[in-house]
């Protein structure tokens, strides 16, 4: 693990988004595509507000989040919505978006098929994660039932998750899929996660999930 600190957020979301731009272009000189996992929430939205004009091969690169709300595409908080929003307009519009909530009825269903499509995607070429105080990334947090499981050795690469603090369902990649990616990232702002974070190296992944996919990944924090 290593860790960059950054003066403030503007440079954290200026130098980050360069960074990924970089890694993205080098890995379409020797890929046909690129995957590129990246969160929901606040914090990426400046990021990808840089990001989004970046001079690549965009309709070469493979966009999906994270995870994802058990919630309509254009609610509010809908993940899919602010990566539409925020992310995939300027160039980055070409990109191809990979939608979790997919063509299902039921929430079980629709997990089936994005696994079966995920095939095609992994590893993962680039992922960008963020994390919260309690220390979940993507949509592994701490207490849900289904956890245990999304962070096995045999996971699937899509997961639902039933999360005891939050209100709604979630689709999730699962511990192995996040952490086999190509290149990982972590970005957090603010004393409060930078805590979380120290807390977390020295706890178990069921307990912080964060912990599962720190192995070779960079962490971005700004005050």
């Amino acid at each position: 693990m290593n860790i960059v600190e950054y003066a403030d957020r503007d440079m954290l979301a200026i130098d980050l988004a360069n960074v990924l731009a970089g890694e993205l272009e080098n890995c379409l000189l020797t890929h046909d595509h690129a995957s590129f996992a990246v969160p929901g929430g606040s914090t990426p939205g400046p990021i990808f507000d840089v990001l989004c004009a970046a001079d690549l091969a965009w309709d070469r690169v493979h966009v999906m989040a994270t995870d994802e709300r058990w919630v309509p595409e254009g609610d509010v908080r809908s993940n899919a919505r602010l990566i539409h929003e925020r992310l995939l307009v300027n160039r980055a519009s070409a990109a191809d978006f990979m939608s979790f909530h997919g063509t299902g009825e039921t929430l079980d269903a629709t997990v089936t098929e994005l696994n079966e499509r995920m095939v095609n995607e992994l590893p993962l070429s680039v992922l960008l994660l963020g994390m919260g105080p309690d220390m979940h990334c993507a949509s592994l947090f701490p207490g849900a039932p289904e956890l245990e499981a999304a962070l096995a050795s045999d996971a699937p690469p899509l997961m639902a998750q039933t999360p005891p603090t939050q209100a709604e369902q979630r689709v999730s990649l699962t511990g192995r899929i996040l952490d086999g990616a190509l290149s990982k990232h972590v970005v957090i702002t603010g004393d409060d996660k930078r805590d979380a974070l120290n807390r977390a190296l020295g706890m178990p992944p069921e307990d912080a999930p964060i912990n599962a996919v720190l192995d070779g990944t960079t962490i971005h924090w700004a005050a």
